[in-house]
């Protein structure tokens, strides 16, 4: 396997004349692998073989598919400490922590490998003819789930592999019957290679058609553009930043064709702690709180980056308690020295803002690309005058809002941006006396947590993990969990079909025995 270059169907090849390394931050240093950015002819061959894959793959029975995403999961822990090694060289995160994300994407996709075994997410309904229904007939339809076409995803920064090459978006499409176009992410391109030559190892393995998987490198934003743009191409998985995924979702919908754009974005993903709860149990929340917004350096799109509270001791005092917490933990590497910029600069925009006090010393020399936790404070008045302070700043940093008043609080929350979480803090009795505040968090986010923290998405039938916009592009479907592959699918109706042209999920003796409703 030559790491760097690009997986084309089954092919690796590096025809492109632009060069790039992946960097080590935790040492401050480019590691030494060279990867080749896929050339437009990369891309165009990609793309026709997805396009010719996906004849084939769609019609592949569900048993075939989850014994691909099987063998995937097998290939990848089959990499064994390579793949981990290289996750630390390219991010700066620890072996735990690698180890850890990558059981949650062999968990994925052995998920996806069950839901596929079980059958019924192609939510088969049948509509019984009746010849002599008055004053007209009814017809015999019968509808089911159907996939999109060629699918493009792009690699998040902040999970090399849950979010990535075989992460939740290329499993829930492949899945579906979807051929999936990876625009590997630049600052893990060795470890998205390592995955790729996982997956099409599996593929060959389990007779895949060539073409149904490609992995792609790029140093910026081009090879991406040119495929999101690319007539063939049938909808497009994002996880990032607000400003690429709406770029990518404009440019799909400037298209001739439109195309869906999912994207998952920035959040901050407010905490609301009531009085009674917060006092009864201050040293308790300001401890869990400290470690979830240190947690992994703040790299979480579920980061808890507002806490707001009604003004008073109580808060006061929790205020002092966080502080405290936070000044006990050591500074954390980020994933790449961009990060760390785009940290700093954000923090410090937003410590410049009128009426914005700083908590914590967040100014001490350490090791480059290693950020230091930042607290600040504001009155709810001079928040609500200030859209500046309603943006993420992606890494540790928090801002907690003093409201001097339930009903300002709740308009806080309503002017919010749309997110993935929220957080209620607040005792049984409290919560119940202020459904309000709790209605007004509903229709801001996606999720929302009762007496604990945002961070940590469990992977399951239940979990919601996306939100109005811009914590997602569209706020009917999960990033996470087997319903993601909702994405992926479109509603196709059969009128009046002989039984014996039907799909094996509509056919009258339900050969499948899958789970169907029949009216």
């Amino acid at each position: 396997m030559k790491l760097g270059k690009n997986h084309i169907g089954f092919t690796y090849t590096a025809e492109g004349s632009k060069t790039f390394t992946t960097f080590n931050p935790k040492l401050n240093q480019p590691n030494d692998t060279k990867f080749t950015e896929a050339s437009i002819q990369e891309i165009e061959a990609a793309v026709a073989l997805a396009a010719d894959a996906f004849e084939s793959y769609k019609n592949t029975s569900n048993k075939e598919k989850a014994k691909f995403l099987n063998h995937i999961a097998e290939e990848i822990l089959a990499l064994g400490d390579d793949l981990i090694t290289m996750y630390c060289l390219e991010t700066g995160l620890p072996e735990g922590r690698a180890k850890g994300e990558r059981g949650r994407t062999v968990f994925q996709l052995q998920s996806f490998a069950n839901l596929l075994s079980e059958g019924s997410w192609v939510d088969a309904t049948i509509d019984i003819a009746i010849p002599d229904r008055v004053p007209f007939p009814k017809l015999d339809l019968r509808r089911m789930d159907i996939p999109l076409g060629p699918v493009v995803v792009f690699g998040a920064s902040n999970f090399p592999l849950a979010y990535s090459t075989a992460g939740g978006d290329t499993a829930s499409a492949l899945a579906a019957g979807c051929p999936v176009i990876v625009k590997s992410h630049p600052m893990h391109a060795g470890t998205g290679t390592l995955v790729a030559h996982a997956i099409i190892t599996a593929a060959k393995k389990t007779g895949m058609p060539d073409g149904v998987f490609s992995n792609l490198n790029s140093s910026g934003i081009e090879v991406g553009l040119q495929l999101v743009a690319h007539s063939k191409i049938k909808a497009v998985g994002f996880t990032g930043s607000i400003r690429g995924g709406r770029a990518l979702f404009d440019l799909a919908a400037q298209r001739p064709e439109p195309i869906p754009v999912f994207a998952e974005m920035g959040s901050i993903n407010p905490v609301v702690m009531l009085q009674e709860e917060l006092k009864k149990n201050t040293a308790f929340w300001a401890e869990a709180y400290a470690q979830s917004i240190t947690l992994g350096a703040g790299q979480f799109c579920t980061q808890p980056g507002l806490i707001l509270s009604l003004e008073g001791a109580i808060f006061t005092n929790f205020t002092k308690f966080l502080v405290d917490e936070i000044k006990k933990t050591d500074p954390n590497c980020m994933l790449h020295p961009d990060i760390f910029e785009g940290f700093k600069s954000n923090k410090k925009q937003s410590e410049s803002q009128l009426g914005l006090e700083v908590l914590t010393d967040t100014n001490l020399a350490v090791t480059p690309n290693f950020a230091y936790a930042s607290i600040s404070r504001i009155d709810g008045d001079a928040f609500l005058k200030n859209n500046i302070l309603h943006q993420e700043v992606f890494g540790p940093h928090t801002l907690l809002v003093a409201c001097e008043s339930l009903s300002q609080m709740k308009e806080i929350i309503t002017n919010l941006q749309g997110q993935l979480t929220a957080s209620l803090i607040a005792t049984e009795k409290e919560a119940q006396v202020n459904l309000e505040i709790i209605e007004a968090l509903q229709n801001r986010v996606g999720r929302l947590v009762f007496n604990g923290v945002p961070t940590g998405v469990e992977v399951c039938n239940s979990m919601v993990h996306g939100g109005p916009y811009p914590a997602s592009t569209d706020s009917r479907f999960s990033a996470v969990g087997v319903h993601s592959i909702k994405r992926w699918l479109r509603p196709f109706s059969f009128q009046n079909f002989p039984d014996s042209l039907l799909p094996e999920a509509l056919k009258e003796n339900n050969p499948l025995d899958i789970k169907r409703t029949r009216i």
